[in-house]
């Protein structure tokens, strides 16, 4: 079951009422695990057992680290639960992966091995809920976290469902003790949700799913289009990922909020970041922590040599991009990123001091990191290689015609109009529609929907990229 379904809306009102008719909390837990089981079975229930385990084994993990006070044990318990969340998630998402890379690698020497890659579904939501779990075995090992004796409210946090499938990846600390408590209904909260879910549906709807079909189109045909289109395609893909998962994460925290939960932010307008380092800030806000936290600080951070802290830096984009995917492209996507990021973490005392460059900034910055997009959307290096080639140093100019007829010009005049409200409501990503004016906000909300009614295309995909991360 997907956000922008025909199933999702008549199952969130349903469960929107249910749930609150319950007045009992844990019994509000109990349908928040079956509903959310519903939701994540709609799309395969056979992978609901990936979930129960994984739940299973984490709340025990958490009671026997709980229970032991011997470090050499209480290690052994945080390796089990580290050994089992990553290799299921190693299994379904990277067995392939390292199977053709070694074939290559042998091949390379000039040996030929017979080793069978499998057809293996990919478990949707695997790589967020498998952090989620694993950032709360690892708290309570660290005895940040006092482990839960709730085995319901710990399934709840688990597999709640507007979180599920593509974060935000909750931290126990913040999530977990929202199951304890009792929750009641706030008409003031539901406003907000409702105003979130209006918005995430527009960047889906409008930006992303519109946008698809024009970037799909060039992406393949990237040997044959001139450099200008090139250009509009990667600009335009930077545009479509952040509609679909900003929007997604908008829906996620809007739907949160109507029954009573607050998440943690997600996206915080990046493309007006002035350098890498602060897109990192603002983008994927979740995972970016969750690699700052468990693995950045852990290693070491910025304490010790210059060397140190560059290989630290360098592991961690290395592995955010391959938490993107079993492909490459992610991994030098992730070391495009270490490469820019490294200049500007030891020159960030220096930097951003001449305010009225701030503007360029951020213009070069998107620049750049729509060069990064190019790696992310490609199917290959070889591929995403050729692409920059003729972007870069086959300069030519072409009128690009829409795989389905439509205008260009409307594109371009969308994408303008929602730059320029993205900055108008830049310093309030919780509150997408903060007009005093009653009747000035309710002409927003039709032109929203209107929007939305006119740029709905049901030949499109409408399923969100980060399903497949």
């Amino acid at each position: 079951m997907i956000f922008n379904s025909i199933e999702f809306f008549v199952f969130l009102p349903v469960a929107f009422l249910l749930y609150w008719f319950i007045r009992n909390i844990k019994l509000q837990n109990l349908f928040i695990v079956i509903a959310s089981y519903l939701f994540y079975g709609w799309w395969d229930w056979r992978f609901l057992s990936l979930i129960i385990f994984s739940t299973l084994v984490d709340f025990t993990i958490g009671s026997l680290l709980k229970k032991e006070q011997v470090t050499q044990k209480r290690k052994l318990y945080l390796l089990i639960s580290v050994i089992i969340n990553l290799g299921f998630l190693g299994f379904f998402k990277y067995y392939n992966f390292f199977v053709d890379s070694f074939i290559d690698a042998f091949s390379f020497f000039g040996k030929e091995l017979s080793v069978n890659s499998l057809n293996i579904i990919l478990p949707v939501g695997i790589s967020f809920y498998t952090f989620q779990t694993l950032s709360y075995t690892i708290d309570v090992y660290r005895k940040k976290l006092e482990p839960t004796k709730d085995f319901l409210a710990f399934s709840a946090f688990v597999c709640f469902f507007p979180q599920l499938v593509a974060g935000p990846i909750e931290r126990a600390s913040n999530l977990l003790p929202q199951f304890y408590s009792k929750r009641k209904f706030k008409y003031k909260q539901a406003v907000e949700g409702l105003k979130l879910i209006l918005w995430g549906l527009f960047k889906k709807i409008v930006i992303a799913d519109s946008l698809a079909p024009i970037v799909d189109d060039v992406f393949i045909n990237y040997d044959t289009y001139a450099s200008s289109t090139l250009i509009m395609g990667a600009v335009f893909f930077a545009f479509q990922i952040y509609g679909d998962f900003s929007g997604y994460s908008d829906i996620a925290i809007g739907t949160s909020k109507l029954f009573g939960f607050e998440l943690m932010s997600n996206f915080k307008f990046p493309y007006f970041s002035k350098n890498v380092s602060e897109f990192w800030q603002r983008w994927h806000i979740s995972l970016s922590t969750w690699f700052r936290d468990y693995v950045y600080i852990p290693l070491g951070g910025s304490h010790g040599s210059k060397f140190k802290t560059i290989r630290n830096i360098l592991i961690v984009f290395l592995i955010s991009g391959f938490w993107h995917g079993a492909n490459w492209t992610f991994i030098i996507w992730g070391a495009f990123h270490a490469v820019l990021f490294l200049p500007i973490y030891f020159l960030k005392n220096r930097s951003n001091r001449i305010k009225f460059l701030a503007p360029f900034s951020i213009v070069f910055n998107f620049a750049v990191i729509c060069v990064g997009w190019v790696f992310f959307r490609s199917d290959s290096i070889s591929i995403a290689n050729i692409y920059l080639q003729r972007m870069f140093f086959n300069f030519s100019y072409e009128y690009y015609l829409h795989p389905r007829g439509f205008r260009m010009i409307d594109y371009f005049i969308l994408l303008a109009v929602f730059l320029v409200y993205e900055y108008i409501i830049k310093d309030n990503e919780r509150n997408p529609f903060p007009i005093k004016n009653k009747v000035f906000r309710y002409i927003t909300y039709i032109l929203v929907i209107f929007s939305m009614l006119l740029f709905f295309d049901d030949g499109v995909d409408r399923s969100f990229i980060y399903f497949q991360f």
